[in-house]
């Protein structure tokens, strides 16, 4: 269940932020940036869905997912295909949020 959440937050925060991404700099209608703010007020309550106590470390693990998820927006929506270094950063990143989430703790 976490995974489906770390994924809707970074849908949420991408598209939203795309959104107003094309109203600022591609010049798109108004209404864009209207929907892309909404969207981003949407990725705020999304993280707060998770089970994990800790807000630091949800948000800190969130961060690795997102990195995989703007690496396939950029790839799939911008067309912009990631290289090797690209595809090592992100796998990277997931071996660090399985880390911070799943390490056995005290």
């Amino acid at each position: 269940m976490s995974f489906i959440i770390f994924f809707a937050a970074g849908l949420a925060e991408i598209g939203g932020g795309y959104l107003v991404w094309l109203w600022l700099r591609e010049g798109k209608p108004l209404w864009y940036g209207i929907v892309g703010g909404l969207v981003l007020v949407l990725y705020g309550i999304i993280p707060t869905l998770q089970s994990f106590p800790s807000f630091g470390r949800v948000y800190a693990a969130y961060g690795g997912v997102f990195i995989v998820l703007a690496v396939l927006w950029g790839w799939l929506i911008d067309k912009k295909a990631p290289d090797l270094y690209d595809w090592l950063g992100a796998a990277i990143c997931i071996v660090g949020v399985s880390i911070m989430l799943w390490a056995p703790r005290n």
